[in-house]
């Protein structure tokens, strides 16, 4: 595992940072793209598998994990960074696992530029009712901070919860997580305020072309079985793996078979 801190002229000065796996000589990229609220080390525990056939990296959209927070906040930003991170791999083929808000940022880079492998999307939301989502959205909007790091460490919760996920991969995830403020207090490192932007409009799924593999967690709440339907019938080449017993953080909460349907479809 190696940490990058990179920028090109499209990002305009912000600076992203990524973890790799693997050899970077290696022809085959694999790029991992994190949900809301998130950063790359949600990827730590299956990106080592991945690596044995990949050069794997895992991004951190801005304003998450250890990339720049810029000032301005501008609709479709983290687009902007899947592109630039390919750009910096001089690699637009590579292939794009997703998990919800990165599973729709994969598809929409695929259906407007159309050169991706193909796509693991990880329980893309479609489906939900408002509710669920704008619940969603406010608790990732809320600030919180704590006394100590180890008090934030301890509070750490995956959102939505994944109560079947181990706790050893929770404390890690939420050791990587994170940061001490300007106060002293410490904080979670994703900036709040791009969960109060409006939703973008998704590009249209009939134009992603690659083969798309969508994940589901069972009980998930967010990608509801009919919303999968749905995804499927607008995909022209797309396939399901429904995983029993897990929900909306499924490759959290049942990596193992999550990881089974990944490389038997990579």
């Amino acid at each position: 595992m190696r940490f990058e801190i990179f920028t090109t002229p499209s990002l305009s000065g912000v600076r992203l940072h990524c973890t790799h796996w693997g050899d970077p000589a290696n022809a085959k990229k694999l790029v991992m793209l994190h949900g809301g609220g998130a950063n790359s080390h949600w990827w730590d525990h299956l990106a080592p598998a991945l690596a044995e056939r990949f050069h794997a990296i895992a991004l951190d959209f801005r304003g998450h994990g250890d990339s720049d927070s810029p000032d301005q906040i501008i609709p479709g930003a983290f687009h902007l960074d899947l592109e630039a991170l390919l750009s910096h791999l001089d690699a637009p083929d590579a292939v794009l696992v997703g998990h919800s808000m990165g599973a729709r940022i994969a598809l929409d880079h695929a259906a407007n530029h159309g050169r991706t492998a193909s796509i693991v999307a990880v329980d893309l939301a479609r489906g939900g009712q408002h509710r669920t989502r704008r619940t969603m959205r406010l608790a990732l909007a809320a600030r919180r901070t704590y006394r100590s790091r180890q008090e934030a460490i301890d509070r750490y919760r995956f959102l939505p919860p994944a109560a079947s996920a181990d706790d050893a991969l929770r404390v890690h995830i939420a050791a990587c997580s994170v940061r001490e403020e300007p106060n002293g207090r410490f904080g979670f490192k994703f900036d709040p305020r791009w969960y109060t932007l409006p939703r973008s409009r998704n590009a249209p799924l009939e134009e992603v072309r690659c083969p798309v593999l969508l994940i589901r967690g069972g009980d998930s709440d967010l990608l509801t079985s009919e919303g999968a339907r749905k995804v499927l019938e607008e995909l022209p080449d797309g396939r399901l793996a429904e995983i029993p017993g897990a929900g909306h953080n499924v490759h959290l909460a049942a990596p193992a078979a999550v990881l089974e349907a990944m490389t038997g479809f990579l």
